[in-house]
């Protein structure tokens, strides 16, 4: 069984620290972003099997980058979960 691979976008630290505990506590592969270019960066290197995504970002709204991610035929089917 391979572990699923969960990218975590916030831009507060203290909310990536403790989805990061929980999450891999579960046994998940977590990657952690700041920022969504950061995200989008992340998403190009490996694609995610899930995001959780903020929706409040002061450079580009969690519902933005979303729009971005779902606008490539090869990331659109990545389930997001906003938080």
């Amino acid at each position: 069984m391979s572990e699923e691979n969960i990218l975590v976008v916030d831009d507060k630290p203290e909310n990536l620290s403790l989805l990061l505990e929980v999450l891999k506590g579960e046994g998940y592969k977590v990657r952690c972003a700041l920022k969504p270019q950061m995200a989008l960066k992340a998403i190009q290197v490996l694609k995610p099997d899930l995001i959780l995504l903020d929706i409040s970002m002061p450079e580009m709204s969690g519902y933005e980058l979303c729009e971005s991610i779902k606008q490539d035929s090869d990331r659109a089917d990545i389930p997001i979960i906003f938080a």
